[in-house]
């Protein structure tokens, strides 16, 4: 597992170190901190290819450095500017021994199988664009052609193993994933088509679901397909599969209702039980998030033993990000996380409904606030704030001591 990431003129900061826990490692931050690049380093440091653009270091004279380490490796890598490349001055060659997939926001994936890469010169990495995840490319035939042959096919298993990894990534027990027939959708187009039973009894063309489904039906897919290629590898060299597995997941919540968000990162940990039958198999999951439900689903089995939070901040007078392992507290209500180091908000609630509580609170501090001002945040308060929101009670309290002041 990648235990160590470093970087020296690379990345949002001058220096950032991270030291990832060996199961659940969850990223957090504002926009534009970092989060991304660090799955892209993470990455490359298990495969030696660049799933999206080459990260370079900062501009001349700043010298880049890469430090990774696994559980018995560690290298570290310089950027040669004269020909844009990484360098090894150790000359050790490293390539990971475990299958890794990787799941951009934009819907790509890229997938490592460990096996095809034991002995080759060059990196074998299948990259996915968005949609080659569904109609295929020159090394997979896309979701809708092995769905259909998987479903059709006389050999169950590997559409038995994809029905089995949708029902764990459901977002519900009373919800599950359900596959229909497949259906031709088109008299000019001779493919026949997945499709999903929906809760309101039609079956969908799968290209025709919703963006949270096809997200989730793509991972599942990409899951059970890089599974069985590095079986298949795994035959053909004489080799026993891999007892680990690394998931790489940009905004984990992509596309997702909040009862799914507050399932996906347990679902996904349990994950390879559901395909494999059993639990020998260790994922390891590093994943960014901006959603407090995300946090809120994994305080049931966080253990600060193997999972780790990570939260990356502007700090000091330069304002330079940080990277920063957090105490992960099991705050209950979804509200405190959005207060919470992960998010920081002042309060959970609408900027107007903050700025308008604000106000009330400076007017509770004057000494002798007008009734013109008093109605004005009122007004205010009564626009923005929920009904049943508990600073009503303070705020009608501090409006009768006024009147019988008065």
């Amino acid at each position: 597992m990648l235990k160590h990431l470093g970087f020296e003129n690379v990345g949002p900061a001058p220096k950032m170190e991270v030291e990832f826990s060996p199961c659940l490692n969850i990223i957090t931050g504002d926009n534009g901190l970092g989060k991304t690049f660090l799955l892209d380093v993470a990455w490359w440091a298990f495969t030696r290819t660049w799933a999206r653009e080459k990260i370079v270091p900062h501009q001349p004279p700043a010298e880049g450095k890469i430090t990774y380490r696994f559980d018995d490796i560690q290298d570290i890598r310089d950027f040669d500017r004269a020909d844009g490349r990484w360098i090894n001055f150790h000359r050790k060659r490293f390539v990971s021994n475990k299958p890794v997939i990787y799941a951009q926001v934009d819907g790509g994936f890229s997938v490592w199988e460990s096996e095809r890469n034991r002995k080759v010169a060059e990196p074998v990495v299948y990259h996915f664009a968005p949609k080659e995840v569904w109609d295929g490319n020159g090394r997979c035939e896309g979701l809708i052609r092995d769905w259909a042959l998987w479903q059709s096919s006389k050999d169950t298993t590997y559409f038995d193993q994809l029905q089995s990894v949708l029902r764990v990534l459901s977002p519900s027990p009373g919800d599950l994933i359900e596959v229909g027939e497949l259906r031709k959708i088109a008299i000019d187009d001779p493919k026949r088509y997945p499709t999903l039973k929906m809760p309101y009894g039609q079956e969908v063309a799968i290209i025709h679901a919703s963006a949270g489904l096809r997200r989730i039906v793509a991972l599942a897919y990409l899951l059970v397909w890089a599974w069985q290629e590095h079986l298949a590898a795994c035959n053909l060299r004489g080799t026993p599969p891999a007892k680990e597995i690394v998931f790489l997941i940009d905004e984990i919540e992509g596309h997702l209702h909040p009862q799914w968000q507050r399932r996906i990162v347990p679902s996904l940990l349990e994950v390879m039980k559901a395909l494999t039958g059993d639990n020998d198999v260790h994922i390891q999951l590093i994943t960014t998030t901006h959603s407090p439900l995300v946090l809120a689903s994994a305080e049931s089995a966080f253990d600060a033993k193997q999972d780790a939070w990570f939260d990356l901040n502007l700090v000091g007078e330069k304002r330079e990000v940080a990277l920063e392992k957090q105490v992960f507290t099991r705050l209950g209500d979804v509200s405190n996380w959005l207060t919470s180091e992960a998010f920081d908000l002042k309060q959970a609630r609408s900027l107007e409904a903050e700025t308008a509580i604000q106000k009330a609170l400076a007017l509770a501090h004057e000494d002798a606030p007008s009734k013109e001002k008093i109605e004005e945040v009122d007004a205010d308060l009564r626009k923005s704030l929920g009904e049943i929101d508990s600073f009503w009670l303070r705020w009608c309290a501090f409006k009768e001591g006024l009147e019988v002041e008065r």
